[in-house]
């Protein structure tokens, strides 16, 4: 497809958005804080008779230990492996014959659990919530085969970089901060893990102070709430606070991270800096900027690498955000004799993009794109659920939601502009992060900053925890 077409389309995008931005309709919800501090939020939705729930529990991997990252990870793994009187067996034979789903697990900065069921089973189901939460049992033997699972899926993971390269990005970026801890840990520190740690962690990081659980669907409201009191009002607060990552700062200069894996035929890259915290007050027209840039297909990165380049099947830009500034990074892969060549298109759109911004018309389809694709993200109960619970885990409120579209509706060109020369870095001050084989490309990736080597056979932390020394080839050293 040609640049003219690409234009072409954008301006018959936009030239058909309608006047107004879609907005939303969600339910009333109903908020409720218990006196151990849980924070509940009950939304009825009787249009089906079901009902969702989504628990986020403050403290996920940025509570992990140094030397024990994947604690947080492994604890909430096992939580629907034994809690109460119930098996792992139980707990899979009362979902599966219900028909429901339940979940658990840890991310970043939160553990969690979710799931879904008929409305006739809430008795059943809220009880198995409240045992997961409050009385994990973590059995041993399931602690030893979670465990061993976890090992052979990271080792699994690294036959393809796409699963493991945001985590050699973050582990190389962040440093000691503990953004830079994988979720998952590694290898090595999941190896070292014992039972009595992922206890340990249940106990220091799991309180009724840390839960925030939104439930929406066919109830009562007030019902529900006289019943989640029951069950959850004398939970114990958490006996450690929260864990509340300082402020990361911004890399100055260059340097290159290379990770060796020597049977690819493609280089896998990350290029990026600091980037914004999610409550960042320009984040709706940085959002229009993201997805200008780089966010959708037809986007200045996706066009330049893919559609007029042939340089890869898919580019993207990278914006996570957290408590504290996340990072935003261009993500391709190219085929390893072309991997300067990409990088080197890649960067000239970022250097264009902050020289010369974003045009009118890409700007108006972006915003139409967006305003397409976000009211469907907010239609059943679990989507629900999980949208109240995570924007009233980062303190805001049902308004992010429900006034989103207009916002992006109203974005102004010269905000974006403005956001995008604040918030994208400027080309001497990046970050690489090279997935491929480092034999083939070493020498001519050089020219991008100093260079770290390492093995992907390696643990990740191996190398890249701080304090541990990671191989280091500048100017004329081996190629």
């Amino acid at each position: 497809m040609t640049g003219r077409s690409i234009a072409a389309m954008a301006l018959a995008t936009a030239l058909a958005a309608p006047a107004s931005a879609p907005g939303i309709n969600l339910p009333p919800s109903r908020e409720v804080r218990l006196q151990n501090g849980a924070f509940v939020i009950l939304a009825e939705k009787h249009d089906v008779p079901l009902i969702a729930f989504y628990a986020l529990l403050r403290g996920g991997g940025v509570g992990d230990p140094a030397g024990k990252e994947g604690v947080a990870a492994l604890t909430g793994e096992l939580l629907r492996k034994g809690a109460g009187k119930r098996s792992a067996q139980d707990i899979a034979a009362l979902v599966d014959g219900l028909g429901a789903t339940l979940g658990t697990g840890a991310g970043l900065e939160a553990s969690y659990a979710y799931g879904e069921f008929m409305a006739r089973d809430q008795a059943v189901m809220l009880d198995l919530l409240a045992d997961i939460l409050l009385r994990p049992t973590f059995p041993a033997d399931e602690f030893d085969k979670v465990k061993e699972q976890s090992i052979d899926a990271l080792r699994a993971a690294k036959d393809d970089p796409r699963n493991v390269i945001r985590d050699y990005a973050s582990a190389f970026f962040y440093g000691n901060h503990p953004y830079g801890r994988p979720v998952d840990g590694d290898e090595a520190t999941l190896r070292g893990l014992t039972r009595q740690d992922v206890v340990d962690f249940f106990r220091a990081n799991y309180g009724g102070d840390r839960l925030i659980l939104s439930v929406v669907g066919d109830f009562s409201a007030a019902a529900m709430e006289a019943k989640l009191r029951g069950k959850f009002s004398d939970w114990p607060k958490a006996p450690s606070a929260a864990p509340g990552p300082p402020a990361p700062a911004r890399v100055s200069g260059r340097r290159v991270l290379l990770v060796d894996k020597p049977d690819a035929t493609q280089t896998y890259f990350w290029i990026g800096n600091l980037g914004v915290a999610r409550g960042d007050p320009d984040r709706v027209p940085l959002d229009v900027a993201n997805t200008a840039y780089g966010g959708r297909y037809t986007s200045i990165l996706n066009t330049a690498l893919r559609i007029q380049g042939g340089l890869t099947y898919g580019a993207r830009w990278l914006a996570p955000r957290y408590m504290q500034a996340g990072t935003v990074a261009i993500y391709s892969y190219t085929k390893t004799e072309t991997t300067v060549k990409a990088i080197d298109v890649a960067l000239e759109t970022l250097s264009q993009v902050r020289r010369a911004g974003i045009d009118s018309l890409t700007l108006a389809s972006a915003k139409t794109y967006i305003r397409g694709q976000f009211p469907p993200r907010l239609e059943t109960e679990d989507q629900i659920a999980g949208a109240l619970a995570d924007v009233t885990f980062y303190g805001q409120t049902r308004e992010e939601l429900e006034g989103y579209a207009p916002k992006v509706a109203a974005a102004r060109s010269e905000d974006v502009t403005r956001v995008v020369q604040r918030v994208y870095p400027p080309l001497e001050d990046l970050t690489f992060v090279l997935v491929g084989d480092a034999a083939k490309i070493r020498a001519a990736v050089r020219k991008y900053g100093p260079l770290t080597d390492v093995k992907i056979a390696e643990p990740l932390l191996s190398r890249l925890r701080p304090g541990a020394r990671a191989g280091r080839h500048r100017g004329g050293d081996r190629g």
